[in-house]
C-alpha cells in the first residue's frame, strides 16, 4: 500500500514527563533499580521499557512497607501525606513533580487556607487530582462530569481550579454553569499551556491528511482529550496504543496519514507506528 506518512512535530512528551523520565533513567543507569509511585507516565509501552531497565512500579500500600529506599515521585505530584510517610520511613524521594503541577498545588493550598469552597475540575482518582485534593485535607469538591454539580449545595462564592490537562472549552463551560446557578466564581485557569496550546496545533495538523492515527496510552486523560480534538476535525481518526493496534482496513492506497499523540506518548512509539504503516 502506497501511503504518505508524517509525524506531528508538536506531539510527544511534555517537559514535565521528559524531566521525570530523564531523572529515572539517570538513576537506573547508576544503580539498576528504582521504585516509582504509580506509572511514571500513562503509557504502558513506555512503562514496560523502563521496567526492563529496573524501574519498579509500586502503589501507596507498598510504599508504606519500604524503608530507606529511593522512590520517584512522578510528574503528576503527590499529596502532603506522601511526603510525611517518606520522612517517617526514611525514604529518599526523587521528586519529579511537574513545576506547573506544583504551582497549582500551592494555589489550591493557599485558597483552602482562606477557607473558601474549592471546586476541582478533574478525573476522579487521577494522581494529579489526588495530589490537589490532598492540599485541602480532602475537603474540595471534585467534578468530572457537569451533572455531578447537582449533588452539591454551593455557597455564594467558590474557587474553581482544574487538573492541568483538561479541555479548555469544558473548563470554561463549567465556569458558566456554576455562574448560571447564581454562584460567584473566583476563577483560576490552571491549565498547562503546553498542553492546551496543542488543541489548536492539532486541529490544523488533523485537517492536512486523509487519515489520522492518534497514539496514546489507554489510561491517558490528555490522550482522550486530544484524540477527541482530532476526531472533531477529521472523522477518519483512529486511536492506537501501540503499532499492534493498526488495522490495514483503515487505509486506502495513496492515503496521506498524519501521526500524532498525547503529552505521555514517546517519540519512539510514534516512529514505530510510522514504520508499521509504511510496511502495509
Amino acid at each position: 500500500m502506497n501511503l504518505t506518512v508524517d509525524i506531528d512535530s508538536n506531539s510527544g512528551f511534555c517537559f514535565g514527563v521528559v524531566y521525570a523520565i530523564q531523572m529515572a533513567e539517570d538513576i537506573l543507569d547508576e544503580t539498576g533499580h528504582l521504585y516509582c509511585l504509580g506509572d511514571i507516565v500513562h503509557n504502558d509501552e513506555e512503562v514496560e521499557r523502563l521496567k526492563q531497565k529496573g524501574l519498579k512500579i509500586i502503589d501507596h500500600d507498598t510504599l508504606r512497607t519500604l524503608k530507606g529506599e529511593k522512590v520517584l515521585i512522578r510528574a503528576h505530584g503527590e499529596p502532603p501525606e506522601t511526603y510525611k510517610l517518606a520522612l517517617d520511613n526514611e525514604l529518599e524521594l526523587i521528586d519529579a513533580s511537574c513545576p506547573v503541577v506544583l504551582k497549582l498545588q500551592n494555589r489550591v493550598r493557599d485558597a483552602y487556607n482562606d477557607e473558601e469552597q474549592i471546586i476541582i475540575y478533574g478525573k476522579h482518582g487521577h494522581a494529579e487530582v489526588a495530589g490537589l485534593l490532598g492540599q485541602t485535607g480532602g475537603n474540595a469538591i471534585v467534578i468530572e462530569k457537569f451533572e455531578e454539580l447537582e449533588k452539591y449545595k454551593l455557597p455564594k462564592k467558590v474557587q474553581l481550579f482544574s487538573q492541568t490537562t483538561k479541555s479548555t472549552k469544558n473548563l470554561y463551560n463549567l465556569k458558566k454553569i456554576i455562574e448560571d446557578k447564581g454562584v460567584e466564581v473566583d476563577f483560576n485557569d490552571t491549565l498547562c499551556r503546553q498542553v492546551s496550546n496543542r488543541d489548536g496545533e492539532l486541529r490544523k495538523f488533523a485537517t492536512k491528511y486523509n487519515k489520522i492515527v492518534f497514539v496514546a496510552g489507554k489510561k491517558s486523560s490528555n490522550g482522550k482529550v486530544l484524540h477527541d480534538v482530532c476526531k472533531e476535525v477529521n472523522s477518519n481518526t483512529f486511536f492506537v496504543s501501540s503499532k499492534n493496534d493498526i488495522d490495514a482496513t483503515w487505509f486506502n492506497d495513496g492515503d496521506t496519514v498524519g501521526i500524532c499523540g498525547a503529552t505521555s506518548t514517546p517519540q519512539w512509539q510514534m516512529e514505530e507506528v510510522k514504520e508499521a504503516l509504511l510496511l502495509l
